[in-house]
């Protein structure tokens, strides 16, 4: 039975990447910070049903002890380090955290297993957000970074750093440039689940309006359940090396309203208003990626389109909220 640690496991992907190891037949362990909230910290393997069936061990990825001790406890076939402060605004506010975890955090990791367990494989999550101020045409892995915010930089570091213990130390590591992916298990303050939540609340009458930033910036947006899957092939393949997954297909945060409030019927333009308290200090104005290097290589193509996406994500709100009313 293989192993696998994932780090960042109570996070949108690691719950649906645990899921799909779980089918597969792994032992999953995965890497938990201790904090105020860590009762409440398994709900989206909860939602998946799968949270009796991993293993949380504690640990820290700006504490590299705690991180050789987990890698010497489990042994892992494959390590996933999902682990980051993934909030872009957020990255603005808090810009020394973020570099420290998702940058140097990253490189902590990626130690370990060097130190521990070099044969084991390595997926780092890289983000699209690297890409930043592109000028025309999809972004594939011969297009220049041009990051636009700290958690754009960060992420930046920790794909170069990946490159760097591949290529210095023979690691069977591999980076996913992941484009925007989203589902049901997104956190609200991601601009999806705000807008899914948001029709689903003025749906049921618990609000009248949502206050937005940037309708035009555009993104690629495809299904966590998807793009989990593509980080598994990427380890599964003789060599390593970095991918971009992604749909193919840009769409306005504009028409990421219009979908979800005409999915419960109303007119996303009664209800949106613009704030300019949600505008970013620098914005990427348009992501779109290409994804021929993981069709042609690892076989991967994405299973749910944007409306079938948009449609599963309002529809699960509109379960939560009825919930809570009853």
């Amino acid at each position: 039975m293989p192993r696998a640690l994932i780090t960042g496991i109570t996070g949108q992907d690691g719950a649906y990447l645990s899921a799909l190891l779980l089918e597969k037949g792994y032992e999953v362990f995965g890497l938990l910070r201790r904090s105020a909230s860590s009762e409440v910290v398994g709900a989206r393997l909860h939602w998946l049903g799968v949270q009796d069936r991993v293993r949380l061990l504690d640990g820290n990825l700006m504490d590299l002890s705690s991180l050789l001790r987990v890698m010497e406890e489990v042994q892992p076939d494959e390590v996933y380090n999902l682990a980051a402060q993934s909030f872009v605004k957020a990255s603005w506010q808090q810009p020394l955290l973020t570099g420290q975890v998702t940058a140097l955090g990253a490189n902590n990791l990626l130690e370990a297993v060097r130190l521990i367990r070099p044969q084991a494989r390595f997926y780092q999550a890289s983000s699209s957000e690297m890409f930043g101020k592109v000028e025309g045409g999809a972004q594939n892995e011969r297009t220049p970074f041009h990051p636009r915010s700290p958690y754009a930089v960060s992420k930046l570091y920790a794909h170069w750093i990946t490159v760097n213990y591949r290529e210095s130390f023979g690691l069977h590591a591999s980076s996913g440039i992941l484009f925007n992916h989203e589902s049901p298990l997104r956190g609200v303050e991601f601009v999806t689940r705000k807008i899914t939540d948001g029709a689903a609340r003025i749906r049921l009458g618990l609000a009248q309006t949502l206050p937005m930033g940037n309708l035009e910036a555009r993104r690629d947006w495809g299904h966590a359940r998807d793009y989990v899957r593509a980080m598994w092939l990427m380890l599964q393949q003789p060599e390593p090396g970095d991918f971009v997954v992604a749909t193919g297909r840009s769409a306005s945060v504009r028409e990421f309203c219009e979908l979800a409030f005409a999915h419960v019927g109303l007119d996303w333009r009664r209800h949106v208003v613009l704030d300019p308290a949600f505008l970013r200090p620098a914005e990427v104005d348009v992501l779109q990626g290409d994804a021929t290097r993981a069709r042609e290589v690892l076989g991967w193509r994405p299973e749910t389109s944007l409306e079938e996406l948009v449609a599963e994500m309002v529809e699960a709100d509109l379960r939560r909220h009825r919930d809570r009313m009853r």
